[in-house]
């Protein structure tokens, strides 16, 4: 590891300390160091740079207005290769929260996020993208079945 020194105004020390406790970091270098990491990752996928990603993107809309869930039923539909899993809950009468989880190309990750979100009567929608290299061969790792697949490693 590398040392360096960096200086905070009280303000910001203090809001590192809180933040970093409510998170459960031991220390306030395990904290800078997940920020740095999560900050550099976003801006990567931000600038294309990275080819493929995971992704979650979450969003709540009204259940009641039934063509929010057929249009965004038809969006899932459309890019279903992008679509690992998605979970619903229903908040109350009117309201769900949709969780998707998506991995492909980032660009094409990224439209499908944007189109959901833009869609009318979605509202609190938040994505989150995580960078990944894809593997489709390791030395070393064999499954008996031979049934492909790929392996997503991350990107710090």
């Amino acid at each position: 590891m590398e040392r360096i020194t960096i200086s905070l105004d009280p303000e910001l020390a203090s809001i590192l300390d809180q933040m970093s406790e409510q998170h459960g970091y031991a220390s306030r270098s395990e904290a800078v160091r997940d920020l740095i990491r999560g900050w550099h990752s976003q801006e990567a996928l931000k600038r294309q740079k990275n080819e493929h990603c995971v992704a979650y993107l979450g969003y709540v809309y009204d259940q009641k207005d039934r063509t929010v869930s057929e249009r965004i039923s038809n969006l899932e539909h459309d890019h279903h290769h992008l679509t690992i899993s998605s979970t619903q809950l229903h908040l109350d009468h009117s309201n769900c929260l949709e969780v998707l989880f998506l991995r492909g190309p980032t660009k094409e990750v990224k439209t499908l996020c944007q189109r959901i979100m833009s869609q009318t009567g979605v509202r609190h929608g938040a994505v989150q993208f995580v960078p990944v290299k894809v593997f489709d061969h390791i030395d070393g790792h064999d499954h008996a079945h031979g049934m492909p697949h790929i392996h997503l490693q991350t990107i710090s």
